[in-house]
């Protein structure tokens, strides 16, 4: 307890989210580095994933905290994460977290950390951070892009977005005002919430392709806006993953695709028909990883077309569920990435030099779709007028990034970036360390 005394201690609470958590823990491990101590909060069920690659690496210096969320009857305490969550339930979870927050504010009394570092959607723990003098900042895990266009959007709707390059596509607009519209509590403004945070702003980005939305950012908002770099999960212990390398190690470099939606995005019947036919089409080789809801327990070969994994072949690999995508994407066979384009896995491509085949699907993936393709790191395979995905598309674009000599420019500049942001890591961090010291210093 006594070297506590002489660090700086961070509660920490993403949302309930498995590309929010993963993020906020890395972070946790690189200020862990740095003589800080981390309080990580979630629910039983998220923290459980985590504990084993806390405790092996950073049994002193990071500690998980349980926040219980309140008994709700359709929301038993297994359904307290997004992963796998029945999308209907979705909003269910919003308003248990929301409704949870006496229990944060007493977690917030026992711990009395020097900090708080926080989500996008929590404005209630700023409100019980200042109540106990406590500063308290946001980090969330979108792009500056995405950040800046949302407050732009919510301060000053009648203007247009000083970057033309990125927008929405009425589909697009139509299912973020759904999404919107659909949140429980209207009570803060994304934009007032943001501007609670105290005196910085972190985001999970590099200047090297955001510079000009950062200072967008930071001129609304009026805060610095601090960069933390990618921060890309560790990679896995080599018995998760020996399968997949066995298979990957037999094809030739650059030559196969790794595909998938994110944690949280479940792909409909007809969706994973046309990206299977897509797939196929293209003849490059590929891993593709499929997630259904729980409860709808689905056999791989019932959802593909019929006699698809015998026609395929060896040229595919079809996973249900989980894979080590950040292990699989450094591996010298991948030379593309089939990806609905959610900030980590644009992340996770770029610090590895593999160029995006874009399949945005809903939220801020649009955004950083039209993102990849203005920074020049891969480009977005079109959907129909009504927002549907297109198999001839999707095999072209397959083509283009992986084995075309016309992909050729996106397949350097994905190369030359991430040389330029694994350089600037250390550096970053050393930023972020020195931000929050000086940060619990004046308070």
């Amino acid at each position: 307890m006594e070297a506590k005394k002489h660090t700086i201690s961070v509660l920490m609470l993403p949302w309930l989210a498995h590309g929010h958590i993963n993020p906020f823990l890395e972070l946790a491990k690189k200020l862990a580095s740095k003589n800080f101590h981390i309080y990580l909060c979630s629910t039983p069920v998220n923290l459980n994933s985590i504990k084993k690659r806390v405790s092996e690496k950073y049994p002193q210096s990071i500690e998980l905290i349980e926040l219980h969320l309140p008994s709700l009857p359709d929301l038993p305490p297994h359904y307290h994460t997004t992963n796998g969550l029945p999308p209907h339930l979705m909003n269910t979870l919003k308003t248990a977290f929301e409704l949870a927050s006496p229990n944060f504010s007493k977690i917030l009394q026992t711990l009395h950390p020097d900090l708080v570092i926080h989500d996008y959607n929590q404005p209630w723990v700023t409100d019980s951070a200042s109540s106990m003098n406590i500063p308290a900042v946001q980090f969330p895990t979108f792009s500056a892009t995405v950040v800046a266009l949302a407050i732009h959007m919510s301060e000053n709707a009648e203007e247009k977005f000083p970057f033309p390059e990125i927008y929405l596509r009425e589909h697009e607009m139509i299912s973020l005002k759904k999404d919107i519209d659909e949140v429980p509590s209207k009570k803060f403004p994304y934009d007032e919430a943001i501007r609670r945070s105290h005196d910085i702003i972190l985001v999970k980005t590099c200047r090297d392709f955001e510079e000009k939305y950062i200072d967008y950012l930071s001129n609304l908002t009026s805060k610095k806006i601090v960069p933390v770099g990618s921060l890309v999960q560790e990679s896995m212990d080599q018995d998760d993953y020996e399968e997949i390398a066995q298979w990957l190690d037999k094809k030739d470099k650059s030559s196969t695709v790794f595909v998938s939606f994110g944690s949280e995005y479940f792909l409909s019947k007809e969706e994973i028909l046309a990206v299977a036919q897509g797939l196929e089409h293209s003849k490059v080789n590929f891993i593709w990883v499929i997630r259904f809801p729980q409860g709808e327990r689905l056999n791989i070969r019932d959802a593909l077309p019929e006699g698809y994994l015998e026609r395929v072949g060896e040229r595919g690999m079809i996973m249900e569920g989980w894979a080590p995508q950040a292990t699989i994407l450094q591996h010298p066979s991948i030379g593309g990435f089939v990806s609905h384009c959610g900030w980590s896995s644009f992340m996770e491509s770029m610090k590895f030099g593999v160029p995006i085949i874009a399949m945005p699907m809903h939220i801020d993936q649009p955004m950083n779709a039209r993102l990849v393709e203005y920074i020049g790191v891969g480009v977005e395979a079109a959907k129909d007028e009504d927002g549907k995905l297109q198999s001839e598309e999707i095999a072209k674009v397959i083509r283009e990034v992986v084995a075309e000599e016309s992909g050729e420019d996106v397949r350097k500049k994905a190369k030359e970036l991430s040389e330029k942001m694994n350089a600037k890591e250390d550096e970053e961090i050393d930023g972020v360390a020195e931000e929050l010291v000086a940060l619990c210093s004046n308070k």
